[in-house]
């Protein structure tokens, strides 16, 4: 499955929220080296209930919007 998000970086809280055609990630982590994109992957990965391995960034990694890949 792919899926378009757009990540909130720096939030109070580690939330996903489904906005009509996609889906808007807060994370509490800073956007820089790389610390947001990871934390994504970590809270995409709960969210869908899958390993965090079989999340993957295929757009966006230094983009708010990204496009992300979920599953084998």
């Amino acid at each position: 499955m792919v899926i378009d998000v757009k990540v909130i970086p720096g939030a109070k809280k580690n939330i996903v929220k489904n906005e009509g055609k996609g889906l808007k990630v807060y994370v509490t982590a800073p956007a820089d080296d790389g610390k947001a994109n990871k934390a994504v992957v970590v809270i995409l990965a709960e969210y869908f209930a899958v390993k965090k391995r079989d999340v993957a960034i295929l757009k966006g990694l230094k983009s708010r919007h990204k496009t992300i890949k979920i599953g084998i």
